[in-house]
């Protein structure tokens, strides 16, 4: 089923009204009506730099990808704004398939980098931005968007990765993680693993940050387990990404049943231009 759907679905760039009305109601299904984007507001950003890709199965548009350009006072960059499958087609890798039609657009535009947000503690996500697509992590934003009360969100503050994703430079994840030294030492507990230490004294040009694989599940069964998650692993990550290392990779943890290892590196030279845009 996922590969009759992947070689049958038609990706493209999408520009008229009754298209972008058609990505209005996807996302109004995905989310909600509230947090889908006004169609005149996607008009303007097609017209002005951005643009909004549609997946089309059978003529019937099951997800998209909408982006706009940022610009932080010196460099232009591509802002991926928001991606979004219908319900009944996930899990069929298409989200992966509109990031990479994502990365050739934006390079046929002419844009150098793409950047976007997420939960570090979700680690589909990270599997995806960093693992399969190769993309980097130098920036952590605490809380970036305050207090939410929706599923994902509620009881938690919102921190995130700030990811970069260079269009025309390519990486090699040839580290494989458990022999790292790691920056967080774990215990077992009722729920999985917690932290039982958390060390910022390392030195070495690549180290590990373990993390949970199933926050969600953490979150329902404990949250002042999940919340101490959040905290440690601000802890850690604000302090090695403000000293020098940069985020290159998320591995499963082959120690420890049910974590991941987040790969850090010193030094940057390899990843483009230091980007500080939120």
């Amino acid at each position: 089923m996922k590969h009759e759907i992947q070689s049958s679905l038609n990706i493209r760039t999408l520009h008229s009204v009754e298209d972008l009305e058609s990505v209005r109601r996807l996302e109004s299904l995905v989310w909600s009506f509230e947090d889908s984007v006004p169609v005149n507001q996607s008009v303007a950003v097609v017209k002005n730099g951005g643009f909004i890709l549609g997946a089309y199965y059978q003529e019937k548009l099951i997800g998209f990808q909408y982006s706009f350009p940022g610009f932080d006072g010196k460099k232009v960059y591509l802002v991926s704004h928001s991606l979004g499958i219908h319900p009944d087609f996930r899990k069929f890798g298409i989200g992966e398939m509109l990031k990479r039609a994502q990365k050739n657009t934006a390079g046929e535009m002419g844009y150098d980098v793409i950047t976007w947000t997420y939960d570090p503690l979700e680690t589909v996500n990270g599997n995806l931005n960093l693992h399969k697509l190769g993309a980097v992590v130098r920036t952590y934003i605490p809380n970036i968007y305050g207090e939410m009360s929706d599923q994902l969100n509620a009881g938690i503050a919102t921190d995130r990765f700030l990811v970069e994703w260079w269009v025309r430079k390519s990486k090699s994840n040839n580290v494989t993680g458990n022999n790292l030294h790691s920056a967080i030492d774990l215990k077992e507990c009722e729920h999985g693993w917690l932290v039982d230490r958390v060390d910022l004294t390392l030195s070495q040009k690549h180290i590990s940050v373990s993390v949970p694989g199933h926050f969600q599940e953490i979150k329902r069964a404990n949250l002042s387990l999940a919340i101490d998650w959040r905290k440690k692993t601000r802890d850690v990550f604000s302090h090695y990404l403000n000293h020098g290392w940069i985020v290159t990779d998320l591995v499963k943890d082959k120690k420890h049943h049910g974590q991941y290892l987040y790969l850090m590196e010193k030094g940057d030279h390899h990843y483009g231009n230091q980007t500080n845009h939120s």
